[in-house]
């Protein structure tokens, strides 16, 4: 099963979060975690605020 800190991983790795890995943060994020998966996520907030993690659904919808 993929864990929350797999895709934020994926994220940072590439500067971007495709609209497939924020569904799939939305439904990881409605089961059951642990603190290093909330502690990623958390990594990934503030890389998407500061422009260190471009976000697709954004580019898509002109958000940016």
């Amino acid at each position: 099963m993929t864990r929350i800190r797999d895709v934020v991983k994926k994220a940072l790795a590439t500067g971007y979060l495709t609209v497939e890995a924020e569904n799939q943060l939305r439904h990881l994020l409605t089961t059951r975690y642990d603190l290093e998966d909330f502690n990623a996520f958390m990594t990934l907030q503030e890389a998407a605020m500061t422009g260190e993690v471009r976000q697709e659904s954004r580019e898509r919808f002109n958000l940016v």
